[in-house]
């Protein structure tokens, strides 16, 4: 079969659906691919190195009479005319708003697969171009506001003076706003963020960002992964948070964007408070914006010199890297739809990931797909209510409560009296031996305990050296007279090996993941 690339038409698109890097991939899969010319010259991709990767070079009707046509944005009305009936549409075509256009193929007899339909479960991950340009939107809305903002992110210390380092907040900590996270991070700035969904947090920790609490203003995510709706009275203790972090930042980056609809986050009374010079970059333009000001596609300057940019362009403005990670969407979706590696495309409405994306097939408009379950939780089994429980008198839960602390330490000071008797006879160098031991389990405990989850791979490698010398002290104690000291020094030494060689591999995979050819 064949897979077609067209040049894109909608103005000032500079993005390409295929790279020479991600139609060698394409033709390994068994397919010829026909690049229309010029179709990645806007990105840098020359025809001649889409040569060299396999494809050949085509005009108009060559591309879109293909059996698979892979672009970026939807196809306008030539580019239905010059499909065959059973050809396979693969673009963004935003189904929820355009069901014209989906009506308009299933007359054609074409089969579509809209990229920004995938299912938000993690199968689907490696296919989620949302998520691709999103994390590029969220690190060029950086470049942007870097290029706007008057001073410098990096607070600097000089024989001159020091200049203090600028302050970002971050609204919703999704891909684009991670990203945003990461890149202000990066240049040196004070990056604050906040999003309702209470369990990101420590993704905006791990970041290096503050995370704002706000807990009235934080809800659960909805059974197809967007936060659910906020209540009047979360609406307004999140109005009165954002006034006061948007006072207080240099740089705002929203992209509070939910099922293609941007809910006002910014008033034009935030705007006014905020200091002149400061820059907001409205991720969430394409939506609406979630500033009240923002205008989709313009720079406003209001007038007390705020800067809002509602671009709506930004992934077309880094056009190589953009258009090699969506390339790069469409291999894997391509590898999917190929089991046999054979070039021939194998359409199953039966796996959910292809159902999902398949908003037309044989002449019959597929749109809206069944609900995927986004949860391996099982669900509640219905069981009748337990009965409430007994009012309990607070006296007699204070006293309860004494009760049980003098116990405690009872318990405590018992123990210390009986450890105190028998260190008094036991030899000098096991007692040596012993305080060390405990010493090591209590900041084994404190360290252990104070890290976060994110960091715990990166301890992973400190525990490997401890292991280490575990390793070695069982090595030289396998040898000793006593039965009791060789048999714990080989249950030592297995267990420390266990924990090297496994510590090791764990490493090994997780620097798989960012190698470059991976």
């Amino acid at each position: 079969m064949r897979i077609g690339v067209p040049r894109e038409q909608r103005p000032g698109e500079r993005l390409v659906a295929a790279t020479p890097k991600t139609v060698a991939q394409l033709v390994k899969l068994g397919y010829d691919v026909v690049v229309e010319s010029g179709a990645g010259a806007a990105a840098n991709f020359p025809d001649t190195a889409y040569e060299e990767a396999g494809a050949s070079i085509g005009a108009f009707a060559d591309v879109w009479s293909s059996d698979v046509v892979t672009a970026v944005e939807a196809p306008g009305e030539a580019q239905l005319e010059a499909l065959r009936p059973g050809a396979t549409v693969v673009s963004m075509m935003a189904p929820a708003t355009h069901p014209e256009l989906l009506a308009a193929m299933a007359a054609r007899e074409v089969n579509a697969l809209a990229l920004d339909a995938v299912p938000r479960i993690s199968r689907a991950q490696a296919l989620d171009v949302l998520s691709t340009l999103s994390n590029v939107a969220g690190y060029r809305a950086v470049i942007e506001a870097a290029e706007e903002y008057g001073g410098m992110f990096s607070g600097q210390v000089t024989a001159a003076g020091k200049t203090p380092p600028a302050h970002v907040f971050v609204i919703g900590a999704g891909v684009a706003g991670l990203a945003a996270i990461g890149a202000a991070g990066s240049l040196g700035a004070q990056v604050r963020a906040f999003d309702v969904r209470p369990e990101v947090g420590e993704q905006i920790e791990s970041m290096g960002a503050q995370f704002v609490q706000a807990q009235t203003a934080q809800q659960e995510v909805s059974s197809d992964g967007y936060a659910s709706a906020l209540t009047a009275e979360q609406e307004e203790f999140t109005a009165r948070m954002y006034a006061e972090e948007t006072r207080k930042a240099d740089i705002v980056i929203t992209t509070a964007l939910v099922r293609g609809q941007a809910p006002t986050t910014i008033t034009a009374e935030m705007v006014a408070a905020m200091r002149p010079g400061s820059v907001i970059v409205d991720l969430a333009a394409s939506g609406g914006g979630n500033c009240e000001l923002t205008v989709p596609g313009e720079r406003v300057v209001t007038e007390n010199g705020v800067v809002i940019l509602g671009y709506t362009d930004l992934t077309s403005r880094m056009p190589q890297h953009t258009s090699q990670l969506f390339g790069t969407n469409i291999v894997h979706l391509m590898a999917l739809l190929t089991p046999e590696k054979d070039g021939t495309l194998v359409l199953d409405l039966e796996d959910v990931v292809q159902r999902g994306m398949t908003v037309v097939g044989s002449g019959e408009v597929l749109w809206p797909p069944p609900p995927v379950q986004v949860s391996a939780a099982p669900a509640p089994s219905a069981q009748p209510a337990a009965p409430a429980p007994a009012a309990v008198d607070p006296a007699e839960a204070a006293r309860a409560a004494q009760a049980r602390g003098q116990r405690r330490m009872a318990m405590a000071g018992l123990g210390a009296v009986l450890l105190a008797l028998a260190l008094m006879f036991v030899p000098a160098a096991f007692l040596g031996h012993f305080t060390v031991f405990v010493l090591a389990v209590i900041i084994g405990y404190y360290v252990i305990s104070n890290v976060s989850h994110s960091l715990h791979t990166p301890l992973m490698a400190q525990t490997n050296a401890i292991s280490g010398i575990i390793l070695v002290g069982a090595l030289l104690q396998i040898g000793s007279e006593s039965w009791i000291v060789s048999t714990l020094a080989f249950v030592a030494a297995t267990v420390a090996s266990i924990n090297i060689f496994g510590g090791f591999l764990v490493a090994y995979r997780m620097i798989g993941m960012f190698r470059k050819d991976a």
